[in-house]
């Protein structure tokens, strides 16, 4: 026995004596002059209940490691005064009848599904553990009715995780010096008292015996196995342990994170479709025979055949304007071939169908993740629960603690904010942000800037391939650059975020955490899409026409849209975006933390300290070399993918593979942040939580901005209106009825309008094409706007306006129809209310009358 206790204690999961659990560790310097203080913390805890045993790290001199466990005694009573509910009786959801209808019913589905093959994405119920509190009543834990439990085992009746819950709730509020402000662990972390403090993980995560054989040796090896290994990359993930294990609140954040990636599966799909769609009509859509030439124009017109590559890629006499002041050359249209496929790609007729299923998509994920929200809340027994009282912060209680008033909730004086004191540093907060917002619009204006200059250098580049693709380098280079400006601005933005929170005194930590969250969001939302809001509606908008362009600081020569439009840009700038702002996320994620693990352990080896193998050490110490979780919680995983769903709806109709892009990356993020938690960072203190906090309203004012940002895309940036005008108003078809085969016919020599080269003093002679809706030189007022601008100008706003409502409108409408709660989940509420409310009778009658027959008293089967 004394050697097992031995095995048991080295594991590092007991105390010496191989049988008290250690239930949470605080980690000190001997060499911290804060003794007194840590000694009295350490006196409490003990006068508390706790029990205490020190350890010295065995890889260095100056660490020490206080073990601490939470007798039976002490579980029961801080149980109860927490109210945490604990299983009491086997779940019953139905009346008799009922059960035994629908348990013919299930048994007829079982044998059906018998034939039908396994799904290979569900783990096998035998891999798992039968987590027993998931099929039970609880109610909350009380010492005078404890008989009404169910306790097989006073070890195992709360979980590690209740057990560590527990303990820290004891550390947040034992004193370490007299004072109403003086205790809890997190100001002794902040002082240098303690290093840090942590729960132990159960164990290691990896084995030498295979699981299918040996079974798992603990809920980490599980985890691991089961869960963050990448071969588990397609498997549902097993919430209920992942729940028990980590807590409530990063159990929500993987339950909402693989509720958005399985909703990424049918949007992925319908954007591809249409991206295929974009592809195979390619050479067949848009256009077919070039109109008649235009009255004294000695510009020959195109005369393809049909397809957009008709009538642009054989347009070999069409000669364009050039596209910037002194070294670009006049260039043909059919020079534009490649663009314009690529461009319909994108801009097809698909792209208004997809808009609007995004927008509806958008709504019917959001209605559904409430739904499996209130379903989670209720298995999980987070229903009737609801925040503790918060402690205040520190640096609150230090500078207001002048000023005192009652809190209504706890009947306590506690210090208070003044209103005009509160009112002034908001807005010094409010004005911090709108100077960082302005700092990103000036980002994007030298970004704007260099493509002024850039495209002017390309254009006489030596190398040929470059000069005649200057226009794609000069926006390829501009993304990159941009891109690297964002990443550096990304680094500031989080340091003056965090002064203007400090600068705000939040009250809690949980006011602290939103009020930070919303202003990284803001920031990272501003750097990440400004640039692509300018090349969506303004690159183009305001250059100008030829031999009379708007020229920035009287010296550049405003941008200009390629022939075959902005799109292709706008395409370009999301999708070098999203791709690498997701692979350095991942490396932050992950390659970061393995390359600090790595070096931390490579520096003990060097020094000598660690013994033969890395299995000797125990595991406190072992967790102690991990990386401790971010200081912000899980705030920096939903703002990565909060983004990620601002790219994947917002501009969605000018790049339809995004829902692809944003699933792959998702079904790489889960194990990846699966395999962060389980294997390289120290255990998070097992937290609760109802919802996903802020980030809610914040992914519903996405959806908001999505439909109008879709709407002025297809208007605007695309050539969905213009075709469309041509279509209805000056094509073939005009009085024949509407069929896109041929109704398209000569629209590329409509949408563009005609200059006088002579009129440049270039030496040029002829005539020369641009994109725009003006009269000739030849006209009475020679380079005014044309009717059919006018046309365009109001089909566009018409368009805006009739997809802003129709869409908001189905949402609305889709938004009432869907119900937040299940009505099954609202009659099982409802029932086991009822259920719960007689069981305690009926067991509190049985355990008065076997007490009252054991005493050998008379007893009556009626309520005494």
């Amino acid at each position: 026995s004394l050697l097992q206790a031995d095995a048991m204690a080295s594991s590092g999961l007991f105390f010496k004596d191989g049988k008290k659990r250690i239930d949470y560790i605080l980690v000190y310097k001997k060499s911290s002059p804060q003794v007194e203080k840590r000694s009295t913390f350490e006196k409490n805890l003990r006068a508390e209940g706790l029990m205490l045993e020190r350890e010295p790290a065995v890889t260095n001199s100056d660490i020490m490691f206080v073990k601490i466990h939470c007798p039976w005694e002490t579980l029961c009573k801080y149980a109860e005064r927490m109210n945490i509910r604990m299983p009491f009786r086997k779940k019953c959801y139905y009346t008799d009848w009922r059960s035994k209808t629908m348990g013919s019913l299930q048994r007829n589905m079982r044998e059906l599904k018998s034939w039908l093959p396994r799904n290979p994405m569900k783990l096998d119920k035998e891999a798992l553990p039968d987590l027993e509190e998931t099929d039970c009543y609880t109610a909350p834990f009380s010492r005078a009715r404890i008989h009404h439990f169910t306790i097989n085992n006073k070890d195992s009746f709360f979980s590690n995780s209740t057990r560590s819950r527990i303990v820290h709730h004891m550390l947040q509020r034992t004193k370490y010096e007299d004072g109403k402000s003086k205790m809890g662990i997190n100001r002794l972390l902040n002082n240098g008292t303690y290093e840090a403090a942590f729960p132990p993980h159960e164990g290691s995560h990896k084995s030498r015996h295979p699981i299918k054989t040996h079974g798992a040796q603990n809920h980490r090896h599980l985890l691991y196995e089961r869960w963050a290994r990448w071969g588990m990359w397609y498997k549902y993930q097993p919430l209920d342990l992942i729940r028990r294990y980590f807590g409530e609140k990063i159990g929500l954040y993987f339950a909402w994170l693989g509720w958005y990636t399985g909703m990424l599966i049918p949007a992925a799909l319908v954007g591809l479709f249409v991206f295929l769609y974009g592809l195979f009509t390619m050479d067949s859509s848009q256009v077919s025979t070039a109109a008649p030439a235009v009255c004294k124009c000695n510009v020959q017109q195109p005369s393809g055949r049909d397809g957009v590559g008709k009538e642009i890629c054989e347009a070999n006499e069409t000669i364009m304007c050039p596209m910037c002041e002194r070294n670009c050359t006049l260039q043909k249209l059919n020079e534009s071939c490649i663009y314009a496929k690529v461009t319909h790609l994108f801009d097809n007729g698909g792209t208004v169908f997809f808009a609007i299923f995004m927008a509806i998509w958008a709504t019917v994920f959001l209605e559904f993740w409430k739904r499996r929200r209130a379903v989670l809340t209720y298995d999980w027994d987070l229903i009737d629960w609801e925040d503790e009282e918060e402690e205040l912060r520190p640096q609150f209680e230090a500078k207001y603690s002048q000023v005192e008033r009652v809190n209504p909730i706890t009947g306590k004086p506690e210090p208070f904010q003044p209103f005009p004191d509160k009112l002034s540093r908001l807005m010094v907060s409010v004005s911090g942000i709108f100077f960082m917002i302005s700092l990103v619009l000036t980002a994007v204006f030298a970004v704007v800037v260099y493509r002024l200059v850039a495209m002017e250098q390309f254009a006489s580049f030596k190398w040929y391939f470059i000069k005649k693709y200057w226009q794609f380098a000069t926006s390829g280079t501009g993304v990159c650059i941009n891109f690297m400006i964002i990443m550096s601005l990304n680094v500031v933005y989080e340091k003056v975020a965090y002064l203007l929170t400090d600068l705000e005194h939040p009250r809690t930590e949980s006011e602290w955490e939103n009020s930070f969250a919303l202003k990284m969001f803001l920031f990272q939302f501003v750097n990440l899409n400004s640039s692509i809001f300018y090349i969506a509606f303004f690159l183009g908008r305001f250059a100008g026409r030829p031999g009379k362009y708007n020229k920035l600081f009287n010296r550049w020569r405003l941008e200009e849209c390629h022939p075959s439009g902005c799109l292709i840009d706008l395409c370009l700038q999301m999708g070098v975006i999203m791709v690498l702002k997701q692979m350095w996320n991942n490396f932050m994620e992950l390659g970061y933390p393995l390359l600090q693990n790595w070096w931390s352990r490579r520096k003990m080896k060097r020094g000598g300290q660690l013994m033969e193998h890395k299995v000797s050490l125990p595991q406190w110490e072992k967790d102690w070399n991990l990386q401790p979780m971010n200081l912000h919680g899980l705030m920096d995983e939903y703002l990565e993918m909060v983004l990620q769903f601002g790219f994947t709806t917002i501009f969605v109709a000018a790049f339809p593979l995004a829902p692809l892009l944003a699933l792959l990356n998702n079904i790489i993020e889960i194990r990846l942040d699966a395999y962060k938690f389980v294997t390289q960072w120290r255990r998070p203190m097992p937290a609760r939580a109802t919802d996903i906090g802020i980030w809610y309203g914040i992914l519903e004012g996405i959806g908001v901005l999505a439909v109008i940002t879709n709407a002025f895309v297809i208007a605007i940036t695309s050539d969905y209106i213009p075709r469309f005008v041509y279509a209805y108003k000056y094509g073939p078809c005009t009085d024949q009825g509407y069929r896109q085969e041929k109704c398209l016919k000569g629209y590329v020599n409509s949408s563009l309008s005609v200059f006088d080269l002579s009129e440049l003093g270039m030496g040029y002679s002829g005539y020369c094409r641009y994109r725009d809706y003006r009269a000739p030189p030849w006209s009475s007022t020679p380079y005014e706007f044309t009717l059919q601008f006018w046309h365009v100008l109001a089909a566009r706003l018409a368009f805006i306006i009739v997809f802003e409502h129709l869409v908001f409108g189905i949402k609305s409408f889709i938004a009432y129809l869907i119900p937040d709660m299940p009505k099954d989940l609202c009659d099982r509420m409802r029932r086991e209310k009822y259920l719960v409310q007689e069981m305690m009778y009926e067991a509190e009658l049985e355990h008065l009358q076997r007490e009252r027959k054991k005493n050998g008293k008379q007893y009556h089967h009626e309520w005494p």
